[in-house]
């Protein structure tokens, strides 16, 4: 999955599809890994997945993470920001 990560937000939390990248915010400074270890937890959290791992885009704001442990139809319907 493509994802837009914004580091040092006032919260964390999806916010929905930015283009074709679900853009998300994090509290985490992006810093040694701090900002990808928060983005895999609310995605876990957000997701039910068994786990999400960033698989490109360490250093970037542009990354694509690895969601295992639920189908993509699922992954898509809880992502889903309702505005």
């Amino acid at each position: 999955m493509a994802v837009k990560v914004v580091p040092n937000a006032s919260r964390n939390e999806v916010v929905g599809l930015h283009g074709d990248r679900l853009k998300v915010r994090v509290t985490a400074a992006p810093e040694r890994g701090k900002a990808n270890d928060a983005v895999c937890a609310l995605l876990t959290k957000a997701t039910g997945a068994a786990t999400v791992t960033v698989i490109a885009g360490g250093s970037h704001p542009h990354k694509t993470v690895l969601i295992t442990g639920v189908d993509a139809a699922t992954v898509r319907r809880r992502l889903t920001v309702e505005r």
